[in-house]
């Protein structure tokens, strides 16, 4: 059985991060083993969450499982505390990242998710530097997963709505400029100009593909992180990039829409459990 390290907050109440990371990783097959970074009494889209710091107990979580002779196929990381877990982040990274696992001879796949903002605006949860700071840690991964807000912080540049094809493409091989030209990327949340399609773009080896779906209007907390787990497993389970980000998209859209279907109110979250059952023929 694969195993994946999950490094992202855990929200007692509100699908994201490690609720959503676990399941999904599980539910493909994929041991998952999860390093927290913070625990929060919500997620942040709701007022007056608890937030309590896990920094302290990373690297000793990390030497635990290395002195124990843990090996992962894939380190995965999401939501950071602080920005000084950047740096335990990259510390991590070597003690786990540069490992030959014993049993497939390949080092693990790095994939972060530079989780940072969305609708143009850095969370404000994080200083002004945390997106150049960010940018550190993606220079060390296979495949980031940005946001096209994220994108845009991650290369200083303004955040519009519309972006056409040729611009999306342009921002991504400034991306690459930044953190290496062998790197994959797919960026996600970008909209159509008539606005009635969510587009996804991928790139991998001098190729770019494009995803698209009809858009469901609202906020959906935890989409990005449905998104990204999704990839990652069926990455995980032998699947191309561009497939892999076509079935994430289909399982993140659905699995907004049967949030709508049943009621179910998408401040809290979206409704992924009702679609788990579709990741099981992965495996």
């Amino acid at each position: 059985m694969k195993r994946v390290a999950a490094i992202h907050d855990i929200s007692g109440f509100g699908r994201c991060s490690l609720t959503v990371a676990l399941p999904i990783l599980s539910v493909a097959g994929l041991n998952c083993c999860v390093l927290p970074t913070a625990f929060l009494s919500t997620h942040t889209g709701i007022d007056g969450f608890t937030y309590t710091d896990f920094t302290n107990e990373m690297i000793p979580t990390a030497l635990h499982w290395q002195n124990i002779g843990l090996e992962f196929d894939a380190i995965y990381s999401g939501f950071l505390g602080s920005i000084k877990q950047i740096d335990i982040l990259k510390d991590i990274f070597i003690m786990f990242g540069n490992k030959t696992n014993q049993i497939n001879g390949k080092k693990p796949l790095i994939l972060v998710d530079p989780v940072m903002g969305d609708n143009g605006k850095l969370y404000k949860t994080f200083t002004p530097q945390f997106p150049q700071k960010m940018l550190f840690l993606c220079k060390q991964a296979d495949i980031i997963t940005p946001n096209i807000t994220e994108a845009t912080l991650l290369i200083g540049e303004e955040y519009k709505e519309i972006y056409t094809n040729t611009e999306l493409e342009t921002i991504i091989k400034k991306l690459l400029d930044l953190i290496g030209a062998d790197k994959q990327i797919v960026l996600t949340g970008v909209h159509n100009k008539s606005k009635s399609e969510i587009i996804t773009i991928a790139y991998e080896k001098n190729t770019f593909f494009y995803a698209k779906r009809p858009i469901i209007e609202g906020q959906f907390s935890g989409a990005g992180d449905i998104f990204a787990s999704v990839l990652l497993s069926m990455l995980l389970t032998g699947n191309n990039l561009e497939k892999s980000a076509n079935i994430a998209m289909d399982f993140t859209t659905t699995s907004i829409s049967q949030t709508l279907k049943n009621k179910q109110n998408p401040r809290f979250g979206i409704c992924f459990e009702y679609e788990l059952h579709t990741l099981m023929k992965y495996h």
